[in-house]
């Protein structure tokens, strides 16, 4: 077997691997030796066909796995002994192809982008600034009162006093089209808070003004994509009876309303919610100071990118921004979107600092357990109540989706990693500060 280089020109390398035929026919051999034992043919016992007989009935069948063998192994071996890491599936082509006979050299180009040598980068040397936002009392009282709204009840009206918007009115009520009750359309003491949208548009504003005791007939039209078949675009006229009209009454923030919440009391409620509001905020300032660090590490490493690497990203890049702009059109049968500079831009820094954070982990030997990837595939099914079971058998059984997961927790888990070694200092800030910093991150 004999590999030949014969191209070298930045990233790329092109290679021609030759495999003998004696060397083919050697692996045959040794395939058919291996297999001979346990070969009956009619005439012979099990394991006492002659060599020559048994080349002549699998020899032509075993060479296709022997040629492939023999490749894969050169390719191997290959990587093994220069090194180089392929940027992305190699090129592999027979020279001769359809004109290959048996008995014939094989002749096979290799071609591929070796991925680059990173340099060594002194993280030590990399000075961040991480916000720090401590939870204010009117952000807790604000948390608080917003508990307080959802947890409001309603008490009913004065008599003859009128329903308004965000009152709760109970009714009666059964719906019709060309006349004719329609199933599922009925029901009795239904609480409707006006305004909630939890009716078909145009409903709930026309109990703006009703009183107990009202009957009133709501007249609307069933969306053009309402989940009904036979009511799609039709008109409805409901007759409801106004049983009973209630104004909300927000609850008071006490011990009462800490408890509605599975706490002990107000100032144990009180504690969550900064503990979880001041969880929100590291949260947030983790991403700017993320940003901070890729920016810092992309600004002092420089090496060689794939271009094959760039040229994909920037596709991708151009694709999902197109799609952004023109959400309208949800295939992916429209013309192909040419990347710009910009695009072509940002591709070249994600693949490099991809390639950086990757080697980083490589090195540290971070990896991502199985409990990580169990986590982030138990939350991702949860989007998809009552099938969390195919979700998951789903994402075992496939590769690419696995990977999709698999790539941010690395990402993160590198981060971390890059953080403990720099020189982080932390400054005490307002939450509009985080909040503009934050602002600033999208606007990039």
């Amino acid at each position: 077997m004999q590999v030949t280089e014969t191209l070298n020109d930045g990233l790329k390398r092109g290679y021609e691997i030759t495999v003998t035929a004696a060397e083919l026919d050697a692996k045959v051999h040794e395939k058919l030796v291996d297999a001979q034992p346990e070969i009956e043919m009619k005439g012979f016992r099990k394991g006492k066909v002659p060599m020559a007989l048994l080349k002549k009935q699998f020899g032509q069948r075993l060479l296709g796995e022997a040629m492939q063998e023999a490749v894969d192994g050169a390719m191997s071996e290959h990587f093994e002994t220069t090194g180089d890491r392929p940027a992305m599936q190699p090129g592999v082509e027979m020279v001769e192809g359809e004109s290959w006979k048996e008995g014939d050299d094989v002749k096979v180009n290799l071609t591929y982008e070796a991925l680059p040598d990173i340099p060594e980068t002194d993280l030590s040397g990399i000075e961040l600034e991480r916000m720090v936002v401590k939870a204010e009392d009117s952000a807790v009282t604000e948390a608080l009162q917003s508990l307080a709204d959802n947890a409001k009840d309603f008490e009913a009206r004065a008599e003859g006093e009128a329903a308004q918007d965000g009152d709760q009115v109970v009714i009666d009520f059964v719906g019709k089209v060309d006349g004719e009750a329609f199933e599922g359309g009925a029901a009795e003491d239904y609480p409707l808070v006006i305004g909630s949208g939890s009716f078909i548009p145009g409903f709930e504003e026309q109990l703006v003004g009703v009183k107990a005791g009202d009957e009133k007939n709501v007249e609307v039209s069933f969306p053009d994509d309402y989940g009904a078949e036979n009511l799609k675009g039709k008109a409805a006229v409901f007759e409801c009876v106004i049983k009973e009209v209630k104004a909300p009454k927000a609850a008071e923030i006490d011990d009462e309303l800490a408890k509605k919440y599975g706490a002990e009391d107000l100032e144990a409620l009180k504690a969550q919610i900064s503990e979880r509001l001041e969880a929100e905020y590291a949260g947030a300032a983790r991403a700017v100071i993320k940003r901070a660090l890729l920016d810092k590490l992309d600004d002092a490493v420089k090496f060689d990118l794939p271009p094959s690497l760039v040229e994909a990203e920037a596709k991708q890049i151009a694709h999902q921004l197109w799609h952004e702009e023109n959400p309208e059109v949800e295939g992916h049968d429209h013309a192909p979107v040419e990347p710009t500079e910009e695009h072509n831009r940002l591709a070249e820094r994600r693949v490099r600092l991809g390639l950086l954070l990757a080697e980083i982990g490589r090195k540290a030997e971070i990896e991502v357990t199985d409990a990580e990837m169990t986590q982030a595939i138990m939350a991702q099914a949860r989007q998809y109540p009552g099938q969390e079971r195919q979700f998951f058998e789903f994402i075992q059984q496939n590769q690419q989706m696995q990977q999709q997961l698999r790539a941010p927790i690395f990402e993160d888990k590198v981060v971390d990693h890059v953080l403990e070694q720099t020189n982080v200092t932390e400054k005490e800030v307002t939450r509009d500060d985080l909040e503009k910093a934050i602002e600033a991150l999208d606007e990039e």
